[in-house]
């Protein structure tokens, strides 16, 4: 028989202590280069009481870094080693189910397009915090070289909510520069910064644009 007033342990179902439920939000988000953070391969018990504060990541294409978020009313917070203690996970399941997350989102996400003759620019800004990440995805890099190729596509991911792109015809440098003066100015006005760099999407992969010399 239980005696009144026994303290009874609960088990948390918020997706910060309860993985199933962390499983279904968590979704990546694409942080500044040099962002610092830890892995979370190498977990250690935190000693004195204080838990590590410093977010999950792992490395992203060009530099640039990849951070998890767990969303929730009104605030998000990062992902960090003491998730991952609490949901008895790792680093690869984390980073799966934020993946699988931004790829369900991604899959119904609205893209705009506007063309201008042969300059054809295409972004995504839904401002739910997930645009920039979609260029983690093959299929969305797939897709920007179909919409904008045959050639390279331009990329710019200044802020956490803009991921755009520009077909490249001909190399033409005016269009260039003010596709990255543009991204450089949305950059340095955002909230939320990720890079003020112009990027360049060539066969799958992400790399940084380098304009041919005059």
């Amino acid at each position: 028989m239980d005696r009144d007033g026994d303290p009874r342990p609960e088990t948390s179902l918020a997706p910060e202590h309860h993985w199933p439920a962390a499983a279904l939000v968590l979704h990546p988000v694409l942080r500044p280069p040099g962002t610092p953070g830890i892995d979370g391969r190498e977990l250690a018990v935190p000693h004195g009481g204080a838990m590590p504060s410093r977010p999950l990541i792992a490395a992203g294409p060009a530099g640039l870094v990849v951070a998890y978020v767990i969303p929730g009313p009104g605030f998000s917070v990062f992902a960090g080693v003491e998730h991952l203690l609490s949901w008895a996970v790792g680093p690869e399941a984390t980073h799966a189910a934020a993946m699988s997350n931004l790829a369900a989102w991604s899959s119904i996400a609205p893209w705009t397009a506007e063309m201008s003759g042969s300059r054809r620019v295409m972004w995504s800004a839904s401002g739910g915090g997930m645009d920039a990440a979609r260029i983690l995805l093959p299929d969305v890099r797939a897709h920007l070289a179909a919409e904008l190729g045959p050639g390279p596509v331009l990329v710019g991911i200044p802020e956490r909510d803009l991921l755009i792109a520009a077909g490249l015809p001909d190399y033409d440098a005016e269009f260039s520069g003010l596709f990255a003066d543009y991204v450089a100015e949305r950059a340095s006005e955002a909230e939320d910064p990720i890079d003020s760099r112009l990027f360049v999407l060539a066969d799958g992969e992400l790399s940084l644009f380098s304009p041919r010399p005059a």
